[in-house]
């Protein structure tokens, strides 16, 4: 069977989120096909995920959490997948699903995925996945095949733009050929991508448990392929305001939680459920995004979408399936304040912030 979605990476993300989607889309019969998943690490610990990725009754997923004030707890199985590689003992047969079937890519390489080496440049097998992906490219180049769209999922901002960065600096130095780059620039589409589900736990040996809330966001360019429609994939003119969204209402919560957290000197073990318990912090957090937060976004013309934005990051604080440990969120702390807090009021200098602003201090 032809798989024209090929995907890099075997994440639990991926598993509950584009996974998920494109096999809620081919039962309505609206996705381009089922996916072939490659894995680039040759983790050994992985090849059990591998073979129940691709199983024929498919891998659970589990949604639990709160959406409209309401508990959602539900299974379903995802189908998705109709096979499974990886570049360490199936090379040839991953350039060729990229080189004569692949229509769109979607990657999801963890938080170094990006990071290339001297081998990615001269070596025979790159190491990197942007090192590979070039290599697959010029494959695909080579065979006189056209080109296709890469949706990349890793969260970075513009994400799109920069790995196609990438690629091209590692073209110059891998493949100078000036017809392969005019390819790479106008042939292949890089989109810009932003993802937005918690996925909060694995299932061994492949599934996961994620909230009910998602999205995909994708930036609109011309030529761009989606794998599937759903209701959870929007395809987008701007994707700055999902971004300012994510970062200042549902990141930023966060990151006021943590300092409350930090400051009162509370439980170890408390999670953003427990701490939202409390009268005062929850008060104090809905203060803030009804005094503060959301009247920015409405001096930018996203009211109404701040609003909407701030009641389903209250059901995701809430999902009573979900322990999200203060402690973890309060790592980097300072930095978060000064994105998340200092750089929202850059954005919006105008709208005063006297709660926000005293909470960054001297930032």
């Amino acid at each position: 069977m032809a798989t024209p979605i090929l995907q890099f990476g075997t994440s639990r993300f991926l598993q509950a989120h584009a996974d998920l989607f494109v096999s809620e889309a081919l039962e309505r019969g609206a996705a381009l096909g089922r996916i072939a998943v490659v894995q680039t690490t040759g983790s050994p610990e992985r090849a059990g995920r591998l073979a129940a990725l691709a199983a024929p009754e498919g891998y659970p997923v589990i949604i639990r959490g709160r959406r409209d004030g309401r508990d959602i707890d539900s299974r379903q199985r995802v189908t998705s997948i109709a096979r499974t590689l990886s570049t360490v003992t199936d090379w040839d047969a991953v350039k060729a699903a990229f080189r004569d079937e692949a229509e769109v890519v979607i990657s999801n390489t963890g938080d170094t995925g990006y990071q290339v080496g001297p081998e990615d440049r001269a070596g025979a097998v790159p190491a990197s996945f942007p090192g590979k992906l070039l290599l697959f490219l010029h494959d695909r180049f080579r065979a006189g095949r056209p080109g296709l769209t890469v949706l990349p999922c890793e969260l970075v901002a513009r994400n799109g733009d920069v790995l196609k960065r990438l690629i091209l600096d590692l073209q110059s130095n891998r493949y100078p050929d000036s017809g392969f780059r005019n390819w790479l620039s106008k042939d292949v589409i890089w989109a810009n991508t932003l993802v937005d589900r918690i996925v909060s736990e694995p299932i061994e040996p492949a599934g996961a448990v994620a909230e009910p809330y998602a999205l995909w966001a994708i930036e609109k360019q011309p030529g761009l392929t989606v794998p599937c429609t759903h209701p959870n994939i929007l395809v987008v003119d701007d994707l700055t305001p999902y971004e300012k969204l994510k970062l200042h209402i549902l990141n930023l919560g966060h990151t006021v939680l943590a300092d409350i957290w930090l400051r009162e000197n509370r439980s170890a073990d408390e999670t953003v459920k427990a701490i939202l318990a409390n009268i005062s912090v929850r008060e104090r957090l809905l203060f803030l995004y009804r005094q503060e937060v959301i009247p920015s976004f409405a001096a930018k013309g996203l009211g109404n979408e701040a609003e909407t934005y701030v009641a389903a990051t209250l059901d995701r604080f809430d999902n009573p399936f979900l322990d999200h440990r203060l402690r973890d969120i309060a790592n980097h702390h300072a930095e978060k304040i000064v994105r998340r807090i200092v750089d929202f009021h850059a954005w919006t200098p105008d709208v005063p912030k006297p709660e926000l602003l005293a909470m960054a201090g001297g930032q």
